[in-house]
């Protein structure tokens, strides 16, 4: 299913490249996601993160930490514009989470699952799907 894994920031200081089939695709919930996307959730493909190749001498990073987990999530944006544009997990730090607006092609994905489901906001909700997970927590990807 090769799909295009190239993608950038808003204003071009950042650019990446990942030659490697996606592990998995998601909505995120998590209030860290809302504040970060500055709306109701986070849609995001997970890759492998020694195949991703992030160029740019603007990537900033913002650390927060899992209230449940306590696990970090190393948040990279552009520093210029803003854009985010990865999140590496502590406890999963071999997986990358790009930030699906930033892909030049998201024409082809569709999110398997949706994790963080508790802490959805009412006014965002959709109907659950057979052919999607629902977690109302995040998952163990470690």
């Amino acid at each position: 299913m090769s799909n295009n894994l190239d993608g950038h920031c808003l204003c071009g200081s950042i650019t990446y490249t990942c030659d490697a089939e996606p592990i998995m695709t998601a909505i995120c919930h998590c209030t860290e996601c809302q504040r970060q996307a500055g709306t109701a959730f986070s849609i995001i493909v997970g890759v492998p993160r020694e195949q991703l190749d992030i160029k740019g001498d603007s990537l900033k990073v913002f650390e927060t930490i899992g209230d449940d987990t306590g696990a970090t999530a190393a948040r990279n944006f552009c520093g210029t514009c803003g854009s985010p544009i990865i999140s590496v997990l502590s406890n999963a730090e071999d997986i990358a989470w790009i930030k699906a607006g930033t892909l030049d092609d998201a024409s082809w994905l569709e999110p398997e699952l949706e994790a963080w489901t508790s802490s959805a906001q009412p006014w965002a909700a959709m109907p659950e799907r057979e052919d999607r997970g629902y977690f109302p927590r995040g998952l163990d990807v470690g």
